[in-house]
């Protein structure tokens, strides 16, 4: 397949696994795919030479360009909950997958096995059964009918 054939998808991730994003695009790769991986764009914001949104207003840019939003880890973080947000707002395809430090051990992950880091429960003060309804409430039909065909 001809590089302007692949779609490029953006890869969402926590900072808490910042050290698996090499082998996150290399999965994307693997997968016939382009990917936009912010840290690997920017590293960790740049190491605060700039101010923060700056960073992120690139990084939605970037995946708003991008055809889809590729997550990885079980454990969503804040920043990764608005990228699924704008992502899903923009009718982009929206995957889940596991966020391991080899590429071979990656797998696709049904909607119902995320889970939300510590700060997202404590900062909106909603148990995890109500975050996922919320999540789900917002993903494109499409993902959930893709997610429940899911052979896991």
């Amino acid at each position: 397949m001809a590089a302007d054939e692949r779609p490029i998808v953006f890869t969402a991730q926590s900072k808490r696994y910042f050290y698996c994003r090499e082998a996150v695009a290399e999965f994307t790769f693997s997968k016939g795919a382009i990917p936009v991986n912010p840290f690997l764009a920017f590293g960790f914001f740049l190491g605060e030479r700039v101010r923060r949104e700056l960073v992120r207003d690139a990084n939605n840019a970037l995946l708003l360009r991008s055809d889809e939003l590729w997550v990885f880890g079980r454990d969503l973080a804040n920043g990764v909950l608005r990228e699924i947000s704008l992502a899903a707002n923009a009718g982009k395809p929206i995957r889940f997958f596991t966020v391991e430090e080899k590429p071979e051990l990656i797998q696709e992950l049904h909607v119902d096995a995320l889970r939300f880091e510590e700060e997202v429960r404590t900062k909106s003060r909603e148990s995890s059964a109500r975050l996922l309804e919320d999540l789900r409430s917002v993903l494109p039909a499409s993902v959930i009918e893709e997610a429940l065909s899911l052979d896991l």
